[in-house]
Formats: C-alpha cells, sequence, structure tokens
C-alpha cells in the first residue's frame, strides 16, 4: 500500500475509551455502613502503605461506622450503575463534622474518574463559609488534589494528635465561589 493509500492520521479509527457510569451523589444511611467500612479499609490499604497494619476487623469499622460516623457526621456516599447487574455500587464516600472534613475516601479502582471531586462539592455546598481537614504529611496524592481544589496549609503536626502518630497537616478552604452541582457527570 502506498502511503497515499494509508488513512490521515486524524481519520483513523480512533479506540474506543470506555464511558464512566453515571455517579450520583446521596445522603448515607445506616444501611451503607458495611459499604463504608469497605471502601475506608480498602482506600487506606491500596493508598497509604505506609500506615500501621489495621488492628480492627471489617466487622468492627462496620460498627464504628453505624455508631459514631452516621450519628456525628453528613456523609454523602457516590453510587453509580454497577457494570454486571442492575443494582447500584457504592464507591465512594466524604464526612463532615461541623465544618471538618472528616473523611474523603474512594474504592481504589474507581480513583481518578473526578468521583472525589463530585464528593467534595457536596461537602463545600454544606459548609460554603468553609472546610478544614488533616492529611498525612506523605499522603502527597490527596495533598495535591486538595490543593487543587483550593485548599492550602494552615500548619503540620508531627504526628501527636492522631492515632496513627505520623506527621501531619492541616488544610483549610475558606469557601467562596459555589461548586458545581451534584447533577454534573464523573
Amino acid at each position: 500500500m502506498s502511503s497515499a493509500d494509508e488513512p490521515h492520521p486524524s481519520t483513523a479509527a480512533v479506540p474506543a475509551v470506555p464511558a464512566v457510569p453515571a455517579v450520583t451523589i446521596r445522603s448515607a444511611t445506616a444501611a451503607d455502613a458495611a459499604d463504608l467500612a469497605r471502601i475506608h479499609l480498602d482506600s487506606r490499604a491500596a493508598t497509604m502503605p505506609y500506615l500501621p497494619p489495621q488492628r480492627r476487623t471489617a466487622e468492627e469499622v462496620a460498627a464504628w461506622f453505624g455508631s459514631v460516623v452516621l450519628r456525628t457526621c453528613r456523609v454523602w456516599v457516590a453510587v453509580r450503575a454497577a457494570e454486571s447487574s442492575r443494582r447500584l455500587d457504592t464507591v465512594g464516600y466524604a464526612a463532615v463534622d461541623g465544618d471538618l472534613l472528616e473523611h474523603l475516601y474512594l474504592r481504589p479502582d474507581v480513583r481518578r474518574q473526578g468521583i472525589g471531586t463530585l464528593l467534595l462539592d457536596a461537602a463545600k455546598r454544606h459548609s460554603p463559609h468553609g472546610l478544614s481537614l488533616h492529611v498525612f504529611q506523605q499522603n502527597t496524592e490527596a495533598r495535591a488534589f486538595y490543593t487543587r481544589h483550593g485548599f492550602r496549609t494552615l500548619d503540620t503536626s508531627d504526628g501527636a494528635r492522631n492515632m496513627e502518630h505520623l506527621p501531619d497537616m492541616t488544610l483549610r478552604w475558606d469557601g467562596g465561589a459555589t461548586p458545581p452541582t451534584a447533577e454534573r457527570r464523573a
């Protein structure tokens, strides 16, 4: 075949990129506790290998979600249609206590799809005058994520204020522009 017979690069077939199923953000309920515990444990294990080994079982963490987190925090979950069934899968969650973002975790297989941003937007709408959070200094990916979303460093700590005893930092978003609506697709 001569070069004249070859398709022009701009008209050559482009491999299809699989579409990300639509994500919905909703308030968490007590029925979500086991899913939240699984996401919490799986995400920490996959993204923060420097953490001390987990000493609590999944059942104990689920009980903590049911008796503490879901009762003291405003919690949102990100759900989307399961690829292999008609049911919805919980793929992430965020929890806010007052103006403190206590948790924002995703299943490891759904990172970098915009879901964390959707959850953070829900938290920002709930706390339009600002949010603070603590993040491990070693968690450079999370620090970069929050910086991209307008958070700035307030202070650093040697780890004395967290149960893992790892150096951390406090970040703050001071509020301002209203984040996009939750109807936005990831």
